[in-house]
């Protein structure tokens, strides 16, 4: 009998410790959903492993020499105490499977880290800046575009990327205009969609996830000046600045970056109306929210927080979750939740997201997902990646000028190809350029040559704007030798991007001079300008005859402008950012506002909302470009002139290839609100469609408006569509439109 009791006492320990191993597996356990993983790893968690969940420390290397570095040893050493959730540029496989083997196989409950970084237009294979890739109206080369960035990054250990930068700006003395996505809140969040779409994928081995930055509203920085203050009315916030960020968060987006900017006076890092009320609550964003660089800790020098503890209490109240670089979260959350000014329920919410985050993407039943070493040596800078950022950039080109037809150039011309930046690869490349090589890009100057363009080739200028007539006399020799001179003006890419606000966006004056000194010859010249926003062109424009915008195209920029120039490549970029007449003219946008009195309507000498000497006009509409053919727009019609709230309206419009040349033209409709209770701007964008016509071919283009389209936000966010009349435009861009009025019943 003794030795039955016994033996029944170590059965029952055997299926008692049997089961006390399948708890203690159960987030591993990758057969049950994630809820219930990320509801029982938060059970077994520490306050403090919590708080270490919502600290993003920068990395480096953690290989090599790098092991014998103190500071690199103590974040190893954080890793394995499970005081770091994530970390930001650490990439390649040997660097992101060290330290993560770190978290893995060394932490108490092995929770992987999120390795993130700034792949903002291609990892190692550049493609455009996004305001660039925005001009080609090409929605699904877009997709592609982020697409390979994300597998190229995904290929080198990364799994979190920020971007897309959803910031709408009117401003082009705002260095970030580069990343984002130009003037116009519905194509705005069209871009960003598809931006998120191409990161996020599946979220295979080939995804990362996209994060939708910065929210909310800093775009809107005063005076174009970085992280400074922004001041807008909850009306104008919801129909213009907003719908980007919700776009993104719609399509997909699993993560936020908040601002460096405020709204009604607050911080965003600590405003509840954006992060709780509209992002949580309106949009129901499930994901996880992440600060910019120290952007906790820059409450304290707005003068909204006292310390580092108010910070960390005021950014987590209002939703905000992973502290980036300022260690804020990690040092204060623990003792916020013991004092009871932090419940337990809001952590477990704040990581919990988190955790599902890392639990999508494979991390805890396959760590080491993204550390192929295979893929790393095949997906990077290939050959096919190459073909994709070459399609991007020649159609993120845009033709501004061509007086007399006089691109594309012939091929029995001589070319005087004249400028520093033709022969730079430096200055092609901006400030956001991932793992990119200048070295690996392909110069204009290089492009001439693949092109077999005939050329002579002088640098004309200085790139620190010093005026040089040796360089000016080389450049007019070259030029009285051949047809036409070919002149590359502009900016380095080196000043656009963060911190590189300029207070006057313009071509240097040397470069001006240059141009003044070839045009007396009296032969042709031709600007190709190179920039990473829209720079005022007023001095410009009399001293050339064609101008093609090239902004910074990324590592196939050479060959990309050769083919627009040499007519290979039809251009078909349209401006996304209106191009202003004069700095005083800023910020200029085509969906404006009517004032009470927007023109002279008679000849008493009133006065109106005017300048006195300029014109209120930019010099490039939004959404303009040509082409080497033409386009005809006629016979606009609408399937109804009244339709009620509920219905929709069919818009049809026929457009002609008037000209020699096969080319894409993008077909654009806006509408206009007449009358509302709350002003409507003078024209919105509401679709758009890029048609390919031969020579001398008619298609009729169908756009369907609904409710959605016809609507607008109230100051609480809610979509308002109100009887009245409406007016309804088609046209290659925003000024040059046919026009056609309607009523909602």
């Amino acid at each position: 009998m003794k030795i039955i009791l016994i033996l029944f006492v170590l059965a029952v320990s055997g299926v008692s410790g049997m089961a006390q191993t399948s708890v203690m597996n159960t987030y591993k356990d990758k057969q049950l959903p994630i809820e219930k993983r990320v509801k029982d790893l938060l059970s077994r968690m520490t306050i403090e492993e919590k708080a270490g969940q919502l600290n993003q420390l920068t990395g480096g290397a953690f290989t090599g020499p790098a092991l014998n570095d103190a500071g690199q040893q103590a974040k190893m050493k954080a890793v394995a105490d499970g005081q770091i959730g994530s970390m930001l540029n650490v990439n390649g496989v040997a660097e992101t499977k060290a330290i993560q083997t770190v978290a893995v196989e060394k932490s108490r409950l092995g929770i992987p880290l999120l390795f993130a970084y700034d792949v903002i237009h291609g990892y190692k294979t550049i493609f455009p800046i996004p305001l660039a890739e925005a001009c080609s109206w090409n929605i699904a080369q877009v997709e592609k575009n982020a697409g390979v960035a994300a597998k190229e990054a995904a290929a080198s250990g990364i799994h979190w990327t920020f971007a897309p930068m959803c910031d709408l700006s009117n401003d082009p003395r705002w260095g970030r205009v580069m990343e984002g996505i130009g003037e116009d809140p519905w194509y705005g969040g069209v871009l960003s969609a598809a931006r998120v779409k191409g990161f996020q994928g599946n979220l295979s081995e080939n995804n990362i996830l996209a994060c939708v930055k910065h929210f909310a509203a800093y775009g809107l920085a005063e005076s174009g000046r970085e992280y400074n203050i922004t001041d807008v009315s909850r009306s104008v916030l919801w129909n213009k600045y907003l719908p980007p960020y919700e776009a993104a968060v719609k399509a997909g987006a699993h993560t936020v970056m908040n601002g460096f900017n405020t709204l009604d006076g607050v911080p965003v890092s600590a405003s509840k109306y954006l992060v709780t009320d509209v992002l949580k609550k309106k949009w129901n964003f499930k994901g996880f929210l992440v600060s910019d660089w120290n952007s906790f800790g820059e409450m304290i020098n707005w003068g909204y927080a006292t310390d580092e503890e108010d910070v960390a209490l005021k950014a987590f109240k209002a939703g905000s979750m992973i502290d980036m670089e300022s260690k804020i979260m990690l040092k204060y959350i623990p003792g916020l939740v013991k004092k009871g000014r932090i419940t337990m329920a809001e952590l477990d919410a704040a990581v919990g997201g988190i955790l599902t985050a890392k639990f999508r993407l494979g991390l805890f039943d396959d760590p080491y997902k993204y550390n192929s070493e295979e893929r790393e040596k095949n997906n990077i800078l290939s050959e096919s990646n190459r073909k994709e950022a070459l399609a991007a950039a020649q159609e993120s080109i845009v033709l501004l000028k061509n007086d007399k037809a006089i691109l594309p150039l012939s091929t029995s011309q001589k070319v005087a190809l004249i400028g520093v930046l033709a022969d730079s690869k430096d200055d092609m490349y901006d400030f956001w350029i991932g793992k990119g090589d200048a070295q690996q890009a392909v110069s204009l100057r290089e492009g001439f040559v693949n092109a077999n363009i005939t050329h002579g080739f002088a640098k004309g200028y200085q790139m620190d704007g010093v005026a040089n007539i040796v360089l000016v006399d080389e450049a007019v020799t070259a030029a009285k030798n051949a047809d036409i001179a070919v002149v590359n003006i502009g900016l380095s890419g080196k000043m656009a991007g963060e911190d590189r606000s300029l207070a006057n966006p313009v071509v240097p004056q040397n470069q001006i001079d240059l141009l003044k000194a070839l045009k007396a010859l009296g032969k042709p010249v031709v600007a190709v300008v190179s920039a990473g926003r829209p720079l005022i062109l007023t001095e410009v424009l009399p001293y050339v005859d064609a101008v093609v915008y090239s902004w910074i195209l990324g590592v196939e920029s050479g060959n990309a402008i050769a083919g627009v120039l040499t007519g290979k490549v039809n251009p078909s970029g349209k401006t996304v950012m209106s191009f202003p007449v004069a700095v005083g003219q800023i910020p200029v946008y085509y969906n404006h506002y009517n004032t009470g009195r927007p023109t002279a309507t008679d000849g008493a000498g009133n006065w109106y909302s005017r300048y006195r000497d300029i014109p209120n006009e930019p010099l490039f509409p939004f959404g303009y470009g040509l082409s080497y053919t033409t386009f005809e727009y006629k016979n606009i019609s609408l399937s109804s002139d009244k339709i009620n709230k509920n219905a929709s309206l069919s818009v049809t419009v026929e457009v002609t290839n008037t000209g020699n040349t096969d080319g894409k033209e993008v077909v654009q409709l806006y509408i206009r609100d007449i009358t509302a209770s709350i002003i409507r701007p003078v024209k919105e964008l509401k679709a758009f469609e890029k048609v390919l016509l031969k020579k001398g071919e008619t298609k009729k283009i169908q756009f369907i408006l609904t409710a959605k389209e016809l609507s607008f936000y109230n100051e609480t966010g809610d979509a308002v569509i109100e009887s009245g009349k409406f007016e309804v435009f088609v046209g290659g861009n925003s000024k040059d439109v046919l026009a056609k009025g309607f009523e909602v019943l």
